[in-house]
């Protein structure tokens, strides 16, 4: 019924206990859930559970904030991305929240890591899955330049204005919200979330962080993905089942490989 469509299950909180977090998601109703790959190094853990698990699908990236890990060429994202499970490119993006005394043009490592990520997904056909952070102008800006329409994707865990969701609609990305949708003083993002078309929506976790309410403070998991859909209901006005049904058609046409893989 559910679709998790960003979650970390290689993650030392999580990755200790899939076949538990497997159990719950059935128990919930979570039909399946997307591990994200944040480093090249990291990849092979993702890519395993994918593997091990017809529940679990991967992607292939490097975070903006990962540093001091192997630099992504274009052929490392090529080759993995061809493999059996992998069904998108990221997270990927700009991330200017921590900058660590750095100035924005001192970012331009993180902006030509993007560069890679989106030239990959043009030559690979998937999908991009973008973080962006404190960095939305330069995040829609690299998009365009690089992207020209010829890519999509979704902009996860999305806390941005409504106007960069109508550029990142314009663009013809997807928006995903997590449990942040559930948290009291987020009322601008619920916001967001009316004024997104449902054919455009998705629903996370981004476990094993952003537990919503009312496990909130908790290790997150896919199996509570759920309580975002529930959300999203409400602020639509919406059955939890047509929300169930039109999210998990969206990351189907998206994530198409994830249909016949």
């Amino acid at each position: 019924m559910f679709v998790d469509s960003h979650c970390h299950l290689s993650f030392p909180e999580l990755h200790g206990r899939v076949d538990a977090v497997l159990q719950d998601m059935a128990a919930a109703r979570v039909e399946r859930a997307l591990c994200i790959c944040t480093t090249i190094e990291e990849f092979p853990t993702v890519h395993g559970l994918a593997l091990a698990h017809d529940k679990l699908f991967a992607t292939v990236g490097v975070h903006p904030d990962s540093e001091d890990v192997h630099e992504p060429t274009l052929d490392d994202l090529l080759q993995r991305a061809a493999l059996p499970r992998v069904v998108g490119l990221g997270e990927t993006g700009l991330d200017y929240y921590r900058l660590n005394g750095r100035s924005v043009a001192q970012m331009e490592w993180q902006r030509e890591r993007f560069r890679v990520h989106i030239r990959a997904a043009r030559a690979s056909g998937l999908p991009l899955v973008i973080h962006t952070r404190s960095a939305s102008d330069d995040t829609l800006a690299v998009l365009r330049d690089e992207g020209q329409g010829r890519v999509g994707g979704v902009f996860h865990c999305f806390t941005e204005t409504r106007e960069v969701a109508r550029a990142a609609l314009d663009l013809g990305f997807m928006i995903s919200f997590s449990g942040i949708l559930t948290f009291r003083n987020a009322e601008e993002l619920r916001e967001v979330a009316r004024l997104v078309p449902l054919d455009r929506c998705l629903i996370e976790t981004d476990s094993p962080y952003l537990a919503p309410v009312p496990h909130r403070g908790k290790t997150n998991t896919p199996a509570w993905v759920p309580h975002v859909a529930e959300r999203l209901a409400e602020l639509k006005g919406l059955s939890l089942e047509q929300v169930a049904a039109q999210t998990r058609d969206n990351f189907d046409r998206l994530f198409a490989r994830a249909t016949t893989s």
